[in-house]
């Protein structure tokens, strides 16, 4: 214990960053083409967001955000990433948590989505960053669009999407964003420590 200061975070990422990209490459092509799919109902329910105030929207966007939730726990963190990380299955244990409470409030209302102010316009831009700007990253990295990262499907864009659509929400319901925040958290530190294990 005496090099303890010696440890840096890619010292805890157990697996290599060409591992981590060919597990979410093979996991995009066995789902293709549900990414544009999904990509363009997100952005549908986006404008919708952005447009007049309506409950069967708010009840039909926590819906979808909720079954986002789910399916990256089972799909993706469960199936897939839990056999090259052990921690992945307690966070798709986190993961449906997290969905099953936005379905909890989906059906009872309680929650409503409004685009005003700063705060509205904040939630709407990392929305968008989460749906729109995330899988596009990839490819502005140079690196293939079989490794782009799409909502509903990753856990980095949906965490982003869904922190930015629950800042739209009044009151905004502060311990459902307490899972999406550790998510966006891990997944910089992640990012951050393939990276730096690749340099």
């Amino acid at each position: 214990m005496d090099e303890w200061w010696s440890y840096r975070l890619r010292s805890f990422v157990l697996f290599s960053a060409r591992t981590y990209d060919r597990l979410v490459e093979t996991y995009n092509v066995d789902l293709w083409p549900l990414q544009p799919l999904l990509v363009a109902t997100a952005v549908a329910l986006l404008v919708w967001l952005a447009r007049a105030p309506s409950a069967r929207r708010d009840r039909v966007v926590l819906a979808a955000l909720a079954l986002a939730w789910c399916t990256v726990a089972w799909a993706f963190e469960h199936a897939r990433f839990a056999a090259i990380n052990w921690g992945a299955d307690y966070a798709a244990l986190l993961f449906v948590v997290q969905g099953t409470a936005l379905a909890w409030y989906a059906p009872r209302g309680g929650i409503a989505f409004r685009c005003v102010g700063l705060r509205g316009h904040l939630g709407l831009a990392l929305a968008a960053l989460g749906v729109v700007a995330w899988p596009l990253l990839t490819t502005a990295l140079g690196q293939s669009w079989a490794r782009a990262e799409v909502v509903a499907l990753m856990p980095a864009p949906t965490a982003l999407a869904t922190f930015g659509c629950l800042l739209l929400a009044v009151p905004t319901p502060l311990r459902l964003l307490a899972v999406p925040g550790l998510a966006v958290a891990f997944e910089a530190a992640l990012g951050w420590g393939l990276y730096a294990r690749v340099a």
